[in-house]
């Protein structure tokens, strides 16, 4: 099933798509969803981030591939990225006048069904309504250059989500990438995490409470690319879909 959340007519609902269709359903996403006889087409109703999470958490170096010249991390290492930061598909992701390089980086994100606390590695499917595409936009410099990455992981557009929720998808062996415009910059896996999925859910569980709507990034891959004004990014889930985002240069003087 894909469950998503749709602006139509002015009015934010949560939907089932059926192929070109959405139909209509009371509750959100993770609670028990019931049609109400009422449907439009996909190209009539706007994309949004497919949840409102009470928090974002996002996996740090969980591809051997990104380490690089460090060594991999010896258990699963998590940062908090800010709810505030969220947008959806086709939103633009904004750069910071302040900071000289910002960076895509395409994942696999899980969204969190129910409330999760010191869940086992077995018990993860039984939390985990689904997946989804992600983009942890990065702030390479203010990474670097910080104490916390309360900017370079959190500023204002930096963690886009969607296009929707796949519920019928087995975590250990995705295939995903990104594009920035129509060039592949990533390429992987998740057979190749570090730490699996489940691995990195039930950690997390063992110290933070999850609840209903979290989203959990589980890592990148690879070298990431830099962004500019004008680029588009298109982060690709085998089995979800493409979640694809406009880049501009952020406004400095906008109030509000």
């Amino acid at each position: 099933m894909r469950i998503a959340r749709v602006e139509y007519r002015g009015a934010i609902s949560t939907v089932v798509i059926d192929g070109d269709r959405v139909e209509f359903v009371r509750g959100e996403p993770y609670e028990e969803l019931e049609r109400v006889g009422k449907a439009a087409r996909l190209s009539e109703v706007r994309l949004l981030a497919p949840t409102k999470p009470s928090k974002i958490l996002a996996m740090a170096v969980n591809y051997r591939s990104h380490a690089g010249d460090r060594p991999p991390p010896e258990k699963p290492e998590a940062f908090l990225k800010a709810p505030s930061s969220l947008i959806g598909p086709g939103e633009a992701i904004e750069l910071p006048a302040g900071s000289e390089r910002v960076d895509e980086e395409g994942e696999v994100v899980a969204v969190i069904s129910r409330r999760a606390r010191n869940i086992t590695e077995d018990e993860v499917d039984d939390y985990v309504l689904g997946y989804t595409c992600g983009n942890d936009v990065s702030a390479r410099d203010w990474q670097r250059g910080d104490t916390q990455w309360w900017r370079g992981k959190s500023s204002d557009t930096f963690t886009a989500v969607g296009p929707w929720i796949e519920t019928d998808i087995d975590p250990s062996a995705i295939a995903f990438g990104a594009r920035v415009n129509g060039k592949v910059e990533q390429d992987a896996n998740t057979s190749e995490l570090v730490f699996s999925i489940r691995e990195c859910i039930a950690f997390i569980s063992s110290a933070m409470t999850l609840e209903p709507g979290d989203l959990v990034f589980t890592g990148t891959p690879g070298v990431t690319a830099q962004l500019h004004p004008g680029d588009v990014v298109d982060i690709e889930v085998e089995g979800i879909g493409v979640l694809s985002n406009p880049v501009v240069a952020a406004d400095p003087a906008r109030r509000g």
